[in-house]
């Protein structure tokens, strides 16, 4: 099983005819992804070439999703059209968008998020590397050769770390790799992607990234002590960042005490959950955990 994105998936581009979103639909092809359309309104009835597949370019999500069903968009588009292009593809049906674009305002990820929460469409992101199912399918920009089909669940609000940790545990590989973002308003959580993996029969250990500012992982291991049976092994970006900057994502900002590293990593372990004090480090807590058994107090 796979967590939000399987095999079956049929893949939409918004913004697949640009330089970036060319770029990463080759790549998702490579990696098996059904990828079974673009969407550009100036330039519908044309098709992407990529060699071996040609994808039809569609001026709108619903006419796309009417002629290809498909149940998946992946948004490339710029920061000024990033809510239009996310309420158009909820509007259409989609039931999963991944939303890699940056820069988005604020205000306008609150009203796309609650517009598409009504409409029962799942936001990843924004500003997040994606989401990708080892072996199955890819949507967004994660390099797909990088892991392989296995029995860890990732969360994780860093890109960077993502990949890294996806690298070094690549010899026991993941169900599924869910990179959330790191803004302050992101579409899917760590709490819903706990859920997901606590669910899922193919995931026996979880692997969970934060970094420092707000209170997300603080409520997640609220989460964990409450819900999660399975095995966490948690990682915080961010010990040594001084007091009040922002370090890379919008959302990591500590302001006192509130939203440092130091009170995640306490939050997070009294819930039983092991945190690495290192990316390598974490990956040995993983490598230790799965042989010492999957439940979460063993």
């Amino acid at each position: 099983m796979a967590v939000y994105l399987t095999q079956k998936s049929k893949v939409l581009v918004q913004g697949m005819t640009g330089a970036e979103g060319m770029k990463h639909t080759r790549r998702m092809l490579a990696a098996g992804t059904d990828v079974v359309g673009g969407v550009n309104p100036r330039k519908a009835g044309r098709t992407g070439d990529f060699g071996d597949r040609r994808v039809p370019v569609f001026g709108t999500v619903r006419d796309a999703v009417e002629a290809t069903g498909a149940d998946v968009t992946v948004v490339f588009v710029p920061p000024a059209f990033a809510r239009a292009a996310v309420t158009e593809a909820a509007d259409a049906g989609i039931g999963l968008a991944v939303v890699i674009t940056e820069g988005i305002p604020v205000h306008d990820t609150v009203a796309f998020c609650a517009y598409a929460a009504e409409r029962g469409t799942r936001i990843i992101g924004p500003n997040c590397p994606e989401l990708i199912t080892p072996g199955q399918a890819n949507a967004g920009i994660i390099p797909a050769d990088i892991t392989k089909p296995g029995r860890i669940g990732l969360v994780s609000k860093s890109g960077t770390l993502t990949y890294q940790l996806m690298h070094e545990l690549r010899d026991i590989g993941f169900s599924t790799c869910v990179g959330i973002g790191g803004d302050p308003v992101v579409g899917t959580t760590h709490i819903d992607c706990l859920a997901a993996f606590q669910k899922d029969p193919d995931t026996e250990l979880i692997v969970l990234i934060g970094e420092i500012g707000g209170d997300a992982e603080e409520r997640a291991a609220a989460y964990v002590r409450e819900h999660v049976t399975k095995p966490v092994v948690g990682y915080i970006a961010g010990f040594t960042a001084p007091e009040g900057r922002t370090m890379g994502h919008a959302g990591a900002i500590v302001s006192g005490s509130s939203g440092t590293a130091q009170a995640k990593k306490e939050a997070l372990e009294a819930a039983g959950v092991h945190v690495g004090g290192t990316p390598t480090e974490t990956a040995r807590l993983v490598l230790a955990r799965l042989e010492s058994g999957t439940r979460r107090h063993s």
